[in-house]
C-alpha cells in the first residue's frame, strides 16, 4: 500500500486577496476545499496516510481535517519553518513515513482525475525509482516539458521554455521509491523539477511517465479555480469527494450544500455551487459561479462567472460578472 504527501504550504499570490488569510489549497472549489477534493483522489486509489506538507498559513489545515479519522484516513502534518522548495518540502515530510512502500506526490495547485491507481501499478512493474504523471496540452510553454523514449522511460526534463520541443507535459504528480527521497537533502532548498528529476535522469536512474490525459487543470488563478468548481460541479472532473460530504441536491447544473437556504423563483445554473448557510433571495440569477458558505444573496440580484467569499452581502438587484466579492470589496477576476 502506498502513503502520501500532498504539498500545501505555497503562497498563492497569484490569488491574491483571496490568500491573504486562506491558503490557497484550503479555498473552496464545488463546496470543499482544494485539499479535500485531492485526499478523496488519494483514498480512491488506497492512499489513506497522508502528509500534509505545509507552511503559509499552516494553522488553518488542522482546524478543518484533524487526524483525518472523519475521511477514514490517517493524516499527518509536516510543517515548514521557512520554505524548502518542492524537494525539500518532500523530504521534510517523508520523516513522518516509516514505510518501504511508494510514496506518492501530489501538488496542491492540481485538480487531477488521472488513473492514479494505473500509475502506482506502472510505477511497480518498472520496478522504477520515480513515476511521473504526464499530460498533453495544447500549449507546453508555461509548464516543464518532459521527452520520453519509446518504453515511457524519461529522457529530459525542461523546465519552462519559449519553444518546447513537446507538449507533454509534468502534471504534478509523482510516484517515487522511498529511498529516493531520503536521498535528497535535509532541511535543504531544493527544487525536484530543477535539480532531483534532472540529477536522476542524468545519473541512469529508472525515471518512467505514465501519460494519461484525463481532466488537469492547474488552479493556481482565479479563472482556473472557478474553472476547476464548474468542471466539478458539472461532472467533467471527478467528484469522489462529494460521497464524504453534507450535500442537499446535486445537478449537472448546481450543487448545494444542506444547511442553504434558496428561494424557489431563484435560478441556479452553469456548475454554480452554493455552500451551507448561504441564504438566495428571489428572482436571483446564478451562473457559473462560487458561493461559500454564509453569504446573503438579496432578491433580485444576479452573479455570474464570479467567486463570492465567505460571509459576503450581495444587496437587493445588485449585478456582480467576472469578479470575486470578499469583504464587502469587489475585485476583478484576473486570468
Amino acid at each position: 500500500m502506498a502513503a502520501g504527501i500532498l504539498l500545501v504550504g505555497g503562497f498563492g499570490t497569484r490569488l491574491a486577496p483571496l490568500t491573504n488569510k486562506v491558503p490557497k489549497p484550503m479555498l473552496t472549489i464545488a463546496g470543499l476545499p482544494v485539499t479535500e477534493h485531492q485526499l478523496a483522489m488519494a483514498k480512491k486509489a488506497g492512499i489513506t496516510t497522508v502528509v500534509l506538507a505545509t507552511s503559509y498559513l499552516s494553522e488553518v489545515f488542522v482546524p478543518y481535517f484533524a487526524d483525518g479519522s472523519a475521511w477514514g484516513m490517517n493524516l499527518l502534518y509536516a510543517v515548514e519553518k521557512e520554505p524548502l522548495g518542492t524537494g525539500g518540502a518532500i523530504r521534510n515530510a517523508a520523516q513522518l513515513l516509516n514505510t518501504d512502500e511508494p510514496i506518492v506526490v501530489f501538488n496542491g495547485d492540481v485538480l487531477s482525475s488521472h488513473d492514479l491507481t494505473g500509475q502506482i501499478k506502472k510505477h511497480l512493474e518498472n520496478k522504477a525509482d520515480v513515476t511521473l504523471h504526464l499530460t498533453r496540452v495544447a500549449d507546453a510553454r508555461a509548464y516543464g516539458a518532459v521527452l520520453t523514449d519509446s518504453g515511457g522511460r524519461v529522457t529530459a526534463f525542461l523546465e519552462k521554455m519559449d519553444n518546447p520541443t513537446t507538449n507533454t507535459i509534468n502534471a504534478g504528480c509523482y510516484v517515487f521509491k522511498p529511498e529516493i527521497i531520503n536521498s535528497i537533502a535535509l532541511d535543504a532548498v531544493v527544487s525536484v523539477e530543477r535539480e532531483t528529476f534532472p540529477a536522476l535522469i542524468a545519473s541512469g536512474a529508472k525515471v518512467f511517465s505514465f501519460i494519461d490525459d484525463s481532466y488537469w487543470l492547474d488552479i493556481g488563478t482565479p479563472k482556473a479555480l472557478l474553472q476547476g468548481s464548474i468542471d466539478l460541479v458539472s461532472g467533467r472532473a471527478d467528484g469522489a469527494a462529494f460521497k464524504n460530504a453534507d450535500v442537499k441536491e446535486q445537478t449537472n447544473n448546481y450543487l448545494i450544500f444542506n444547511g442553504a437556504e434558496v428561494d424557489p423563483t431563484a435560478k441556479i445554473f452553469g456548475g454554480s455551487c452554493i455552500g451551507a448557510g448561504a441564504r438566495i433571495g428571489a428572482g436571483t440569477q446564478i451562473e457559473g459561479s462560487i458561493v461559500e458558505g454564509g453569504v446573503l444573496i438579496e432578491s433580485g440580484a444576479q452573479i455570474k462567472n464570479s467567486f463570492l467569499a465567505k460571509n459576503s452581502k450581495v444587496a437587493p438587484n445588485e449585478i456582480i460578472s467576472s469578479s470575486f466579492l470578499l469583504n464587502g470589496e469587489i475585485f476583478p477576476l484576473f486570468s
